[in-house]
C-alpha cells in the first residue's frame, strides 16, 4: 500500500448515492488523480490517502483510496487554498487572500473564535463576518459527522441526509436501535441497518433486529410478486436470514401483529400474514369491485336486436360467445373478457365501442403500458392511453417496504366517463388496480381484458388470476381461433402450448415461426446478431431496432446482460468518446433503453409531429422503452420513449435505466414487436416453463424465431409449473360477495 498527501483542487466526479468520487489532487507539486469513495469530500480540503496506483485502460494513471482522512490545514498557504476554493460561502480567491493576509496562521482560530474581527477587512461587514463564522463551523461539524458516520459504513449522500434529519442525535439513534431508521429514514432498508447495527456493536438476537427482518422478508416477498407469506413460509425465511431460533420469531411476529405491523388472516386452513398497506389495498380492491358490479342492475334485459345494430355499425358479425360477451357488458357493472391470441378480444372491443358510442356514452381505453396503449389504439382507431396517464399520476415513492402513489384521479376527483375498458390486464397489480378502482364511479361499467395465461403482473399480486378463480365475477372466455388467425403459426402453436401439445416447426412451409437447432453458445449469440442485423430485418423489411430478442434470463452467456452488450457492440458501435457512464454501466446516443423502476418525479415532455401543442407530464415507469438521442455534457442524457415522450436523465438517475436491445421474458409483458427472436438452451426449471415461453411467442406480431434446443423446447412446453403467488383477492371477492348477496 501506498500514501499520498495532498490538496483537493476539485472534485471531477461524484455520486451522491455511494460516494465514489474522482479527485483532481495536488501532492508535492505533482497532480494525481484519485479515485474511491469518499464521504463529505469537498474542494479545497487537505488529505492523506492510502492505496495504490493503478493504469485505467482510459483515463491512464490513477491513485486507487481505499481508506482516506482530512488533515488539518497547517499554514497560512493552506489555509488560503481553502477559504479559496469556494467550500465557504461568501468567500472567493480575492477575499480569502486579504483575510489570510492579515491573520496568516492564525486564521482558523479567529473565524472560529473572534469572527468579529473579520469586520476589520475591506468588504467584510460585521453581518457577512457572522455568516462567515456560521458557514464554516457548519462545514467543520458536517465534516466530522460524515467522517464519523463513515465508520459505520454510511458515506455518501445517504450520510448527508441523516445528518441533515437528526443532527449530533444520530449517533444516540445508531447506538441505541438503528432499526427503526428503516421506518423514519427512506433509502434505509433492513440490510443497510443490519450493518450499521452490526457495526455499532448491536447485539444478532435484538428484539427490534428480529422484527426489521420479519418486515424485510415480507418486503422481499412483495418484490417477488407476493401479497401475503403462509406464517409458517414467512418463519422460515426470516429464521435463515437472521440465524435465529423460531420460537425467538414466533414471539416477535406475535408483537407485530398485535401493533398492527402486519395483519394475519386464515384462508384454507391456512394463515398467511401480510403486510398492512397491502392487506388494506387488498380488502379495498375487493369492497370497491363489489361496490361498481353491484351499482349496475343486472337483471335480465332483451340486448338480440342492440347486438345486430353493433354488428352493423361496426361491419362485424361476431360468433355465439362474443355475443354473449356483448350482452353481459351491457347487463353487468364488471366484466372480464380473457382468451388467447386470435380468438377476437380485440374484435369483441370495436363491437363494444359501436355500442356504447350508439348510445351516447363515453368509453375510456387504457392499458398498462405505452406500448400496449398504442396497440389497443391502432386496433381500435380509439384513442388509448395508459393507466397511470389516465389516472394523472402526480407523484410517489417506492422502497421495499412500501409504496406510495399519488393520482390527482381518485375518489374525490373520479373519471368522467361511463365505460373504463383495460386491456392486458394480466400486467396489472395490486396497487395500480387499487388506483384504478378509487377513480371508477359506482354506475360506471368496468371491462377487463387480457390472457390470464400470460406470465403475471412485475409488481405484487396476481389480479387477473384471481379475479377469474373466485367465481363471482362474469367472465367471458373466448377459444375460437378466426379463420385469419388460423393461417398463422404463431397462433397455432401458441395455443397448441396452452393444451399442452408440441408445437409445429417447419421452416420450409411456415411464414411466421422458425427454429434454427444450435447447441453451443458462442454460435447461437452470432446467429442472433446476423438474424437482427441482416436477415430478419431484411426479410420482414424493416429497422433492426424494431426486431426484440428476449431470454428467460438475466446472467449467462444468453442471459441478457451478456446479449445487450454484443447486440450493442453490433448494432450501435462507440463513434466517438461521447458516453455517459453510470454506477451500473456506460450509454450512448443510439443505444435501445428500457426504464426497469417506477419514477414517478421524472418530467417529460411530448412533442407530436405536425403540431405545435406540447404535452408534459411526470412519471416513467418499469417497462418502458425508447433510444438514447443525445448527450449533453458527459452529465446528462435525453431519452425519447417508443410513445413519443422525452425525459432528460442526471447521472444519479442512470441507474433506472438498462440496454434493451435484449431484454427479459417478464418485462415484454404488454408489449408487441414485429419480430421476436429468443434463444433457449437450458436454464433452471423455475425459468424453463411453458408460459414464459407461450409469453415469449406471442410478443410478435410478424415472425419468431427460436434458437437453441429443441429438446428444452419441448420440455418447457411440458412444464406447465405457474409461478407461485400468493394473494387473497380471491378469498376476499368470495367473501364479499356472499356477505352482499345475504
Amino acid at each position: 500500500m501506498s500514501v499520498i498527501q495532498g490538496f483537493v483542487e476539485s472534485i471531477i466526479f461524484k455520486n451522491p448515492v455511494n460516494g465514489y468520487a474522482v479527485l483532481n489532487v495536488e501532492s508535492n507539486r505533482r497532480k494525481v488523480t484519485v479515485v474511491g469513495t469518499f464521504s463529505a469530500i469537498e474542494a479545497g480540503i487537505e488529505i492523506s490517502a492510502e492505496g495504490e496506483y493503478v493504469e485505467d485502460s482510459r483515463y491512464g494513471r490513477q491513485f486507487r483510496a481505499v481508506s482516506w482522512h482530512e488533515l488539518e490545514a497547517q499554514g497560512a498557504p493552506a489555509m488560503q487554498r481553502y477559504l479559496a476554493s469556494g467550500a465557504i460561502k461568501g468567500i472567493g480567491e480575492a477575499l480569502a487572500e486579504r483575510i489570510v493576509s492579515k491573520f496568516r496562521d492564525d486564521t482558523f482560530r479567529i473565524i472560529e473564535e473572534e469572527p468579529e474581527r473579520l469586520a476589520e477587512i475591506k468588504g467584510i461587514s460585521e453581518n457577512k463576518a457572522r455568516q462567515i463564522a456560521i458557514a464554516f463551523e457548519e462545514k467543520s461539524h458536517t465534516r466530522r459527522a460524515m467522517m464519523r458516520l463513515a465508520e459505520y459504513g454510511i458515506s455518501g449522500g445517504l450520510a448527508l441526509r441523516l445528518y441533515e434529519k437528526y443532527g449530533e442525535d444520530i449517533f444516540f439513534v445508531i447506538e441505541s436501535d438503528p432499526y427503526s431508521l428503516t421506518e423514519e429514514m427512506e433509502g434505509i432498508g433492513f440490510k443497510i441497518a443490519d450493518d450499521i447495527a452490526r457495526r455499532a456493536g448491536v447485539s444478532a438476537d435484538s428484539p427490534s433486529r428480529i422484527r426489521s427482518g420479519i418486515v424485510y422478508v415480507l418486503g422481499r416477498a412483495r418484490s417477488d410478486g407476493h401479497v401475503c407469506l403462509p406464517v409458517k413460509e414467512l418463519t422460515g425465511r426470516a429464521g435463515e436470514l437472521l440465524q435465529a431460533p423460531a420460537d425467538m420469531i414466533s414471539e416477535e411476529l406475535a408483537g407485530l401483529i398485535m401493533n398492527r405491523r402486519v395483519v394475519q388472516r386464515r384462508y384454507n386452513d391456512t394463515s398467511y400474514i401480510y403486510p398492512i398497506e397491502l392487506y388494506h389495498k387488498e380488502s379495498e380492491c375487493a369492497r370497491m369491485l363489489y361496490a361498481i358490479d353491484s351499482a349496475v342492475d343486472s337483471e335480465e334485459v332483451s340486448v338480440e336486436e342492440e347486438i345486430a345494430r353493433s354488428e352493423i355499425l361496426s361491419g362485424i358479425t361476431l360468433d355465439p360467445v362474443q355475443r354473449e360477451g356483448v350482452a353481459e357488458a351491457i347487463k353487468n357493472g364488471v366484466l372480464v373478457i380473457t382468451g388467447g391470441p386470435g380468438t377476437g378480444k380485440t374484435t369483441l372491443i370495436r363491437v363494444l365501442l359501436s355500442y356504447y358510442g350508439s348510445k351516447g356514452m363515453l368509453v375510456t381505453l387504457a392499458a398498462p403500458t405505452g406500448r400496449a396503449a398504442k396497440r389497443l389504439s391502432e386496433a381500435t382507431g380509439v384513442p388509448a392511453t395508459t393507466i397511470h396517464r389516465m389516472l394523472e399520476v402526480n407523484g410517489g415513492v417506492e422502497d421495499e417496504d412500501r409504496t406510495f402513489i399519488q393520482f390527482d384521479r381518485n375518489a374525490e376527483n373520479p373519471l368522467e366517463t361511463n365505460v373504463v375498458i383495460i386491456d392486458e390486464m394480466s400486467m396489472v397489480d395490486t396497487y395500480l388496480f387499487h388506483a384504478l378502482l378509487s377513480a371508477i364511479d359506482a354506475g360506471t361499467h368496468l371491462i377487463m381484458v387480457g390472457d390470464d395465461k400470460q406470465l403475471p403482473s412485475v409488481g405484487p399480486g396476481a389480479v387477473l388470476k384471481d379475479i377469474i378463480d373466485s367465481g363471482v365475477i362474469k367472465v367471458i372466455t373466448l377459444k375460437h381461433v378466426f379463420r385469419q388467425a388460423e393461417k398463422s403459426d404463431i397462433v397455432k402453436n401458441a395455443h397448441a402450448m396452452l393444451e399442452g401439445r408440441d408445437i409445429r416447426i417447419d421452416n420450409k412451409n411456415s411464414e411466421d415461426f422458425y427454429f434454427l437447432e444450435m447447441d453451443d453458445e458462442d454460435r447461437i449469440i452470432e446467429g442472433i446478431i446476423y438474424l437482427v442485423q441482416k436477415k430478419l430485418s431484411g426479410y420482414l423489411g424493416i429497422n433492426p431496432y424494431e426486431i426484440q430478442v428476449m431470454a428467460p434470463m438475466k446472467k449467462g452467456e444468453l442471459g441478457i446482460v451478456n446479449l445487450n452488450e454484443r447486440l450493442r457492440a453490433a448494432l450501435n458501435p462507440r463513434k466517438s468518446e461521447e458516453e455517459i457512464k453510470g454506477s451500473f454501466g456506460s450509454f450512448r446516443v443510439g443505444d435501445k433503453v428500457m426504464q426497469v423502476k417506477n419514477n414517478y418525479e421524472l418530467n417529460w415532455l411530448m412533442e407530436r409531429k405536425g403540431s405545435a401543442l406540447r404535452e408534459s407530464g411526470k412519471g416513467v415507469f418499469n417497462g418502458d422503452m425508447g433510444t438514447v438521442t443525445d448527450i449533453y455534457d458527459s452529465e446528462t442524457m435525453r431519452v425519447l420513449f417508443d410513445d413519443g415522450r422525452a425525459a432528460v436523465y442526471s447521472k444519479e438517475r442512470l441507474s433506472e435505466l438498462e440496454l434493451s436491445f435484449a431484454i427479459t421474458i417478464h418485462k415484454s409483458q404488454g408489449s408487441e414487436y414485429p419480430a421476436v427472436v429468443v434463444p433457449i438452451l437450458s436454464g433452471p426449471d423455475v425459468l424453463m416453463t411453458r408460459n414464459i415461453l407461450y409469453t415469449a411467442i406471442t410478443r410478435a406480431k410478424r415472425c419468431v424465431v427460436l434458437i437453441g434446443s429443441k429438446k428444452t423446447v419441448m420440455s418447457m412446453i411440458r412444464n406447465d409449473r405457474e409461478q407461485l403467488r400468493y394473494t387473497g383477492l380471491r378469498f376476499a371477492l368470495e367473501t364479499i360477495y356472499k356477505d352482499g348477496e345475504n
